[in-house]
């Protein structure tokens, strides 16, 4: 899992910096969620991310998938979530992410999605904190619906350990 945890944290890195081409580093592991840091423009950006314990279907190739929680620069408290898939999403879909029974839309932008209502992310964040489990369901460009399952076993840790991340 550690070696997919550096993989993912690798391509995020890569899509969202690819300019500066930064690397980032492994602060920690919490359970399931992992912490990571990289500099982009000489400004320290820290992040949670976890990977799925089951993707389905499982007769698609699925590529890299992991959940992400970065926080917003300079805002100790606020976190932005990210959805990202290892293929293209559909165009104008909407991911569904369901926090023990409670559901957000995210919206897409090719192997990426965000909270639909930013306004959203506090009480989404704080779901995870008192939850068990994550899923998201998507839909590839094909047309093929996906749902992933993540364990919330750690995020609150993780979070809090890049509360102070500067």
């Amino acid at each position: 899992m550690y070696k997919v945890l550096g993989v993912a944290a690798a391509l995020l890195i890569a899509s969202a910096a690819a300019a500066s081409a930064q690397t980032p580093t492994r602060l920690s592991q919490f359970d399931k969620w992992g912490t990571y840091s990289y500099t982009n423009s000489g400004t320290k950006v820290c992040y949670i991310l976890s990977t799925p314990l089951t993707m389905e279907p499982a007769s698609v190739d699925h590529g890299d998938i992991f959940f992400l929680i970065s926080q917003k620069p300079g805002q100790a408290n606020s976190y932005e979530p990210q959805a990202v898939m290892g293929y293209q999403m559909k165009d104008g879909s909407k991911v569904t992410v369901d926090v023990d029974g409670k559901k957000y839309s995210l919206f897409t932008r090719g192997e990426s999605a965000w909270m639909e209502n930013a306004g959203d992310e506090p009480q989404f964040i704080k779901a995870l904190q008192s939850g068990k489990s994550l899923k998201v369901d998507a839909q590839s460009r094909r047309g093929t619906a996906t749902h992933y399952t993540y364990s919330l076993a750690g995020v609150s840790a993780a979070l809090k350990s890049i509360r102070t991340c500067k």
